[in-house]
């Protein structure tokens, strides 16, 4: 799987490849307080995407980690390429702080529209995104089902570090994991939620019935599409059509693992459960987005 042509940027095999050359205690570290990759997002990157210039025509994913962001991003790309009638572009478009400041530089010459995507807490997202009024869809996912995907995750990809479940559970609730906390991304949304520039839809939603998320997705950027094209799309984004397909070549499974709803059964003791549930009661409850992840349907 290579860097998307003419951006320059190291193929994610040859970031593996450097990831065995660094101690797993070296391969996170902290930016403004937040955890993140060293190898993926090092500082400097960080520093370049903050004078990003956004485009009032951008197409914008967010996503917290492990809440169905690469998943996302093979409906967008096929939405885009179904609505122009061009062909589907190979790559994946990577995460804006994956850019390094070289790579900033040659973004800013695609034409549009730019499909970018992010899992930056809101706060850190380019200002200028805000300032254009660019379009965002983001990504949730119910916090058990996202503690168990990021912590396989962590023990696939050699660029993070091998961690142990109990750690990484405590790590997880108190927002020391990468990228930050789940519960402090949640809240910053959920002010958010009556931005007409922002779509907040759930992983469980799209599971659900991904046809209809395809519709109200396309709908939203303004893509428009016959049946026909959404459920083509449909038959070639379900999770097992994903994890199948050549797309993301030998990372496939590690990106897409098992994609259930409720696996966190299977992972969590009963104390961890029941932490996790008056963390969420705490944090989340009586909120819009809270209300939208149906806590009580898939975490109970």
């Amino acid at each position: 799987m290579s860097g998307p042509p003419g951006t320059g940027m190291p193929s994610a095999q040859s970031r593996m490849e450097m990831a065995k050359d660094v101690k797993d205690e070296d391969k996170l570290y902290k930016f403004e307080g937040v955890t993140y990759s060293a190898i993926m997002s090092p500082a400097e990157n960080l520093v370049a995407a903050k004078t990003m210039e956004a485009r009032a025509d951008d197409v914008m994913l967010v996503a917290y980690p492990k809440c169905g962001f690469n998943w996302m991003v093979a409906v967008l790309r096929k939405i885009m390429a179904a609505a122009s009638g061009k062909k589907e572009t190979p790559d994946m478009p990577p995460l804006i702080e994956f850019f390094s400041p070289d790579t900033q530089k040659l973004i800013a010459q695609r034409p549009s529209p730019r499909f970018l995507g992010t899992h930056l807490h809101p706060d850190n997202i380019p200002v200028s995104f805000k300032e254009k009024k660019t379009k965002m869809l983001v990504v949730w996912r119910n916090p058990k089902d996202t503690l168990v995907s990021f912590y396989h995750f962590m023990n696939k990809n050699p660029v993070l570090p091998n961690v142990e479940w109990d750690q990484f559970f405590s790590d997880f609730m108190s927002g020391e994991v990468g990228w930050g906390s789940y519960f402090d991304h949640a809240l910053a949304w959920d002010k958010l939620m009556d931005d007409p520039n922002m779509k907040i839809i759930t992983y469980e939603d799209l599971k659900q019935d991904l046809s209809e998320g395809i519709r109200q997705i396309s709908q939203f950027f303004g893509f428009p599409l016959t049946e026909e094209q959404v459920q083509t799309i449909y038959s070639e984004t379900t999770f097992s059509a994903m994890k199948e397909g050549s797309s993301h070549g030998k990372m496939g499974s590690v990106f897409f693992r098992k994609g259930e709803v409720g696996d966190w059964k299977n992972h969590l003791s009963e104390a961890q459960s029941q932490q996790m549930d008056e963390e969420f009661n705490k944090r989340l409850a009586g909120t819009k987005l809270g209300a939208l992840l149906k806590y009580d349907t898939y975490c109970k």
